[in-house]
């Protein structure tokens, strides 16, 4: 691996740094935590200077760009200490791009060049989360309609989306996964009612349960094949598990330099506590593992690009990648003791929103259960 920038990666990045010093300042970011907004006003700036366009094929208007460099837009945005600020959408809208009709494209791509959030994914149920062959909510198909009934829950953006990329179960087959479909469910159709969770996490990104009572579309809400819902949205769970990975290291990152600033200027006893040899040495271990993180992310992304198959190691990333980032916030915090834990300071929403990320996109353990039987697998 060359662990070089091109000279385009480095255009986009200076161009990313002006754009978030500009438009997305600390400042902003601690309004939105504050207040629960989601980063409107953000993502319409990243919209208008092209970056909601790379990675869509040209012929929906967007610009080719390698997984790379996505990943190292992705992290930048995190490191300025913003959440889930951007790539996540992009990914999510792949699910349309590669098995949605014409007229779904169009759609997606069009909410996305708006700097909206086009859809929510509505996977996760009250008793089937990691567990997603427990799904319970059904679609129905009778001549040429299909009806919706079921509740999702922990449902993350849905008070910000027209759509809901809903993961429903059609009755009567033997394999509970083979029986799951994907549909575009308008968020306004009747029928559908939502109830808003408050979370000690990523305030800048709702989270609702979702209610379908028997809410009636026409078939063309489908998205691909019938019965190949879970296979479908499978093919891009790696890449956003990768995508969360590098949201971690932005935030680790931003997380360890605070602390060290912190470090440097906090005196006690006389001296800044960053001549403590204690404090040194989390600032060390932090340091190290910021490292391992990144070169974890950075090879699952060249992985990607040179089209070799992941297999185990999306969930390994996302898993050390989601763990390490975590300890990274905790030991930050341990840094600036008391203040730490104070609302306003930085690292208090890193710390809280890091914690998020160990079962937002799959748990720790799910992760273990994707990369052993792999790993037995590939030794077998």
């Amino acid at each position: 691996m060359d662990f070089g920038l091109t000279d385009e990666q480095q255009l986009l990045l200076e161009s990313l740094d002006e754009l978030l010093e500009r438009d997305c300042p600390e400042s902003y970011i601690a309004e939105l935590d504050l207040t629960h907004q989601p980063p409107t006003t953000f993502r319409k700036a990243m919209n208008e200077a092209g970056f909601g366009s790379l990675g869509f094929p040209e012929e929906f208007g967007g610009t080719p760009s390698d997984a790379l460099t996505l990943v190292m837009l992705a992290e930048r945005v995190a490191r300025q200490g913003l959440n889930n600020g951007y790539g996540l959408e992009l990914l999510q809208a792949m699910d349309i791009l590669e098995f949605g009709s014409d007229e779904q494209k169009q759609e997606i791509l069009g909410l996305l060049a708006a700097g909206e959030v086009p859809f929510a994914l509505g996977f996760t149920e009250p008793g089937a989360g990691s567990d997603n062959a427990a799904m319970a909510t059904t679609a129905v198909h009778h001549d040429g309609m299909v009806t919706f009934n079921g509740t999702k829950t922990l449902i993350t953006n849905a008070l910000q989306s027209k759509y809901l990329l809903l993961m429903a179960k059609n009755p009567g087959g033997d394999d509970p996964r083979r029986a799951i479909s994907m549909y575009l469910v308008p968020m306004d159709a009747p029928g559908v009612t939502t109830n808003r969770l408050d979370k000690i996490v990523w305030h800048i990104s709702d989270s609702c349960e979702i209610f379908l009572d028997d809410v009636t579309l026409p078939e063309s809400c489908l998205v691909g094949v019938q019965g190949n819902g879970f296979k479908q949205l499978m093919r891009n769970f790696e890449l956003e598990r990768l995508v969360i990975a590098a949201n971690c290291l932005g935030m680790a990152q931003c997380a360890f330099d605070d602390a060290a600033t912190y470090a440097a200027q906090r005196v006690q006893f006389g001296k800044p506590i960053g001549s403590f040899q204690l404090i040194q040495l989390k600032l060390t271990d932090m340091a190290i593992k910021l490292e391992n993180i990144r070169n974890f992310v950075y090879k699952t992304a060249w992985m990607v690009d040179q089209d070799l198959p992941l297999k185990s190691q999306g969930a390994l990333c996302k898993r050390y990648s989601a763990m390490a980032a975590f300890e990274v916030a905790d030991e930050a915090m341990q840094i600036f003791g008391g203040v730490g834990v104070t609302v306003g300071t930085r690292v208090s929403r890193l710390w809280r929103d890091l914690r998020g990320h160990r079962f937002g996109g799959g748990t720790d353990e799910i992760m273990v259960h994707i990369a052993g039987r792999q790993i037995v697998k590939d030794h077998s």
